[in-house]
């Protein structure tokens, strides 16, 4: 039993995820044509409205199967696997994981499939900087049970891009948790989610600003 395990999302929290995706729209428009690139990002939303995570292969395999007989699609998932993912990790990320590691466990705990996500953790040096601690689940705000049975803890921190995660897991754990909500990516400056949701219990401009936290900033 830990006194306390943070726990951090990846995409917009601890990587630059809306960078990568804007740089994959402008390869498939420059490499294969807008027509593709429209197709592509098309297919990838209707997937995720689905399955309720982003699955980039999924979406290229959904699109080869429209465009079987063209050779060219066949390169796309190597731009995805092979991206320099460490390139897009945010500024002072890795140092701010160091920082509070101190105090307790840290963890990643993702959304996403079960090949380009882990793919992703691994290219961008995370698997090795959070030494094995990852976890990565369809829903993660339904897999809190699994959690607490593999880093069992007196008190949790969470570190997300999004509200409405923060918002399921303080109704899960109450009191048990700290929400810390990084202003960072699409989700975290859509208005409609900052007023629906409830605000977390802190607020950061840039994952950056956990290196100026102290151990008594968080209960527990």
């Amino acid at each position: 039993m830990h006194d306390m395990v943070f726990l951090f999302d990846v995409d917009n929290t601890l990587l630059d995820n809306d960078h990568v995706q804007y740089e994959l729209g402008m390869h498939l428009a420059a490499e294969y044509g807008q027509e593709t690139h429209d197709r592509y990002w098309a297919l990838f939303e209707d997937l995720r409205s689905t399955l309720g995570y982003a699955d980039y292969l999924g979406a290229l395999q959904r699109y080869r199967l429209e465009d079987l007989h063209n050779p060219k699609v066949l390169r796309i998932a190597n731009w995805l696997v092979d991206y320099p993912f460490a390139d897009r990790l945010y500024p002072k990320a890795l140092e701010a994981v160091q920082h509070v590691a101190a105090w307790g466990p840290a963890v990643i705990l993702s959304d996403g499939d079960a090949a380009f996500q882990p793919r992703k953790v691994e290219r961008s040096g995370l698997w090795r900087a959070f030494k094995d601690n990852v976890l990565i689940y369809v829903h993660k705000e339904q897999a809190l049970d699994d959690v607490e049975r593999l880093y069992p803890a007196r008190h949790y921190v969470m570190i997300d891009d999004k509200l409405r995660i923060l918002e399921a897991l303080k109704e899960n754990w109450g009191d048990r948790v700290t929400t810390v909500f990084p202003r960072q990516g699409h989700y975290a400056r859509d208005p409609e989610e900052l007023r629906k949701r409830r605000p977390a219990d802190i607020s950061i401009d840039a994952i950056g600003d956990l290196l100026g936290f102290r151990r008594d900033r968080f209960p527990g």
